[in-house]
């Protein structure tokens, strides 16, 4: 199998696939509030079907709970012996509010060639990627190198208790063989000017590690009392207490091999040396990275919803904090620790959630068939690993043994500050960014 024998007219019609089916997943809304509270993704689950079906493939329709649907497909490869590659999505978005966008978030228009929505990027050009990938690959009978199992997950923006955790611990042989995958939020570029080139260098980041997470609730307890009498021991004042705490502890930074990795590559294509004491001042070179990659320089913990009260002259007995935690690999333990520590006797700590941090290898003949699919589309190219600030479905996957990679890829304009689109107001991407990833998408599994 190989791109050369793909027609003009085939490939056009993959770009156009990728496109329509990214905007037909986009108008249809699977906002995930969290807590198994949503429309779900059935609908859009059907949809995925039905694109399949039409082909002549015969997927599945996985539920976990009603209406929280995820679709599983496996296609054989030439080589069986070949350990296989999962290349999976989600299909739920974060809600939108859309008093607070300039465009209807599940609309799906398009405006002065950028596609907005809700998923636009958060990861439902993926998926059109993906499809319509798949689709190629059964009009022209032709086989990947070695099996490929294409999932659409659901419940990813709830840690995916419902979607791929669900499937890892409940359908395993779904996953059978398979050694490598690969997934959202890597494979987008940035620009780098080159030192004494009088040019640009478009960069690639592949999604090496990602952080682990911890989202816990602070729960502080109290004397309740009457809103008119002091009190001393008010639930709502400790826990504003943790809560400051938290938010004033400086977490050192560290360098894991990948951000190090990046941070000397971006520096000698640059010309820019950057200093590890004051990192920010480099982060500028990495573009629409930079905000990932902030992230992933130190442990974060952020307070993200506050509980307490029912009555405006009622002192509670107690008050609830969430907090979301994002810690290196390796600081799991330190981190609960220090959480637990900093926030005082009176407050309880619950962990609801935890999900692994990952570190994969970037020297591997898999990540150089993704850079040659990079090299055939953007000649010259870099590709550098990273390390992501947030999760995907990887980690489950982990749980199996299958070495995970972000790897959805987008070329974008040098001025497009990106990684504030995920889950932001006006969630947008160019479209011909879906257009290239498409290309490159055929390319690696011709190539994997």
């Amino acid at each position: 199998m190989s791109l050369s024998d793909t027609t003009a007219d085939q490939l056009e019609l993959v770009q156009e696939e990728a496109v329509r089916i990214t905007r037909d997943l986009i108008r249809i809304d699977t906002s995930n509030y969290g807590r198994n509270e949503g429309p779900g993704e059935r609908e859009a689950a059907e949809y995925v079907v039905s694109q399949l079906r039409e082909v002549g493939y015969e997927p599945e329709i996985i539920e976990s709970e009603p209406g929280r649907a995820s679709v599983v497909l496996r296609i054989p490869g030439a080589d069986r012996e070949r350990g296989g590659l999962v290349i999976h999505g989600h299909l739920d978005v974060v809600p939108a509010d859309a008093a607070d966008w300039s465009v209807d978030p599940f609309a799906a228009e398009i405006r002065d060639g950028v596609l907005y929505g809700r998923g636009a990027v958060d990861m439902k050009d993926m998926d059109g990627m993906i499809l319509a990938m798949v689709r190629h690959l059964a009009r022209t009978g032709q086989k990947p190198p070695r099996d490929l199992v294409i999932v659409m997950f659901a419940d990813e923006e709830a840690g995916g208790v419902l979607g791929s955790r669900w499937l890892v611990e409940h359908r395993p042989e779904i996953f059978e063989g398979c050694t490598e995958a690969i997934s959202e939020v890597g494979g987008y570029s940035i620009t780098v000017p080159q030192k004494d080139a009088g040019r640009d260098v478009r960069a690639y980041l592949l999604q090496t590690a990602e952080k682990g997470y911890a989202w816990m609730r602070l729960r502080a307890h109290g004397r309740a009392g009457h809103g008119s009498v002091p009190n001393d021991e008010s639930a709502i004042v400790r826990l504003s207490r943790a809560i400051s705490a938290i938010d004033e502890h400086v977490f050192p930074y560290e360098y894991i091999a990948s951000v190090r990795t990046l941070f000397d590559r971006v520096g000698e294509i640059s010309g820019t040396e950057w200093e590890e004491s004051d990192p920010a001042a480099f982060l500028p070179m990495l573009g629409g990275a930079r905000q990932f990659v902030s992230g992933t320089l130190s442990d974060t913990a952020n307070a993200t919803t506050l509980r307490a009260g029912y009555k405006g002259n009622v002192i509670p007995q107690t008050a609830e904090a969430e907090l979301d935690c994002r810690f290196l690999p390796g600081h799991r333990d330190e981190l609960l620790a220090l959480i637990d520590e900093l926030s005082g006797p009176d407050v309880e700590m619950i962990v609801d959630t935890i999900g692994i941090a990952l570190d994969a290898p970037d020297d591997t003949p898999f990540v150089d068939a993704m850079h040659r699919a990079i090299l055939a589309e953007d000649p010259g190219a870099e590709l550098l690993p990273y390390c992501l600030s947030g999760g995907t479905d990887n980690k489950q996957l982990a749980q199996l043994g299958i070495t995970g990679y972000g790897f959805a890829p987008l070329q974008l304009p040098a001025d497009l500050d990106f990684a504030p689109l995920f889950h932001g107001i006006d969630e947008r991407v160019p479209v011909d960014a879906i257009r290239f990833g498409a290309r490159v998408l055929l390319r690696l599994v011709a190539d994997c």
